[in-house]
């Protein structure tokens, strides 16, 4: 990459995180501070990336970023669209084509998620890839950065791919509905084949679930469309014990992009075994932040 190139990527690096204020992506406004946008300490948090690197890369001392670090800043920079493309071709790299499923979160979900406060919520791409999680949603189900990103699969958790037991969750979660979810999710995988046709990703996802389960491939033979919405679940929380939450499932329309929202009924039993999970999670140690790319 030319002197120039890297001078304007190091520039626009600044410029994009100026702008993002620490509320937009949860973090608190201190009294004192000087910074209106994000400090460089916290964008790097944010981003998985030492400090070091990131202000090499704005002051242009390095120029060659990886497709890996580019998608991380893009998602940490919560660039639209058309600003993730020009991110990429400022690192003189090709961005990701639309018809192969993404786990950039939009602007918008983003601004969604600073406002739901401690709810357990997570977003998953088309594929139902887990790319970002609440501490809240870590507390109530265990710390997903514990597992390997590509085993971060809710559909290869729920027909159990290889024989291999849930990842996702590091206690016993049951759907109330049964059958309904397996054929919920089926459904929904194969309405992201129409969306994104050519994704390799999702090809190779569907393959081995047709392979390993049997429940999946016939589901998958009947041909259902559709979309994954509510479910119930019991979760057999290791502290509080047994806690039944609702399972709601918002879609952002252009990437797929799911948020998952574990609530209990406000005032009930499960809410307050709900609010003592919470309450236990902050006090363990926590080896993962769901504001960081996953």
């Amino acid at each position: 990459m030319g002197a120039a190139a890297a001078t304007e990527l190091g520039a626009t690096l600044r410029a994009w995180r100026d702008r993002l204020t620490p509320a937009a992506v949860g973090l608190p406004s201190r009294p004192g501070r000087r910074a209106a946008g994000l400090r460089r300490e916290e964008l790097a948090d944010l981003t998985g990336i030492s400090v070091d690197y990131l202000v090499r890369l704005e002051q242009a001392r390095s120029a060659t970023p990886s497709a890996q670090v580019v998608a991380a800043l893009a998602r940490s920079l919560q660039l639209s669209r058309a600003e993730r493309d020009h991110l990429y071709y400022l690192a003189r790299l090709v961005p990701p084509v639309d018809q192969e499923i993404s786990d950039h979160i939009p602007p918008g979900v983003y601004r969604v998620l600073s406002r739901l406060g401690d709810v357990a919520v997570a977003v998953f791409a088309a594929d139902w890839q887990l790319i970002w999680w609440s501490r809240s949603w870590a507390a109530l189900l265990g710390d997903p950065s514990r597992v390997p990103p590509a085993l971060r699969n809710f559909a290869r958790d729920s027909f159990g791919v290889d024989g291999a037991a849930p990842r996702l969750s590091q206690w016993p979660v049951t759907s109330l509905d049964g059958g309904t979810a397996h054929a919920a999710i089926v459904s929904d995988l194969r309405r992201a084949t129409g969306r994104f046709p050519n994704s390799a990703r999702l090809r190779t996802l569907i393959e081995e679930l047709i392979a390993t389960s049997e429940v999946f491939a016939e589901l998958w033979a009947n041909g259902v469309v559709g979309a994954h919405r509510a479910d119930h679940k019991i979760v057999e929380h290791k502290v509080v014990g047994t806690i039944e939450v609702d399972c709601d499932v918002l879609t952002d329309g252009d990437a797929e992009v799911k948020i998952v929202i574990l609530t209990a009924a406000p005032g009930s039993e499960d809410d307050t075994k709900l609010q003592l999970a919470k309450a236990v999670g902050v006090a363990t140690p926590y080896s993962g932040s769901g504001l960081n790319p996953v």
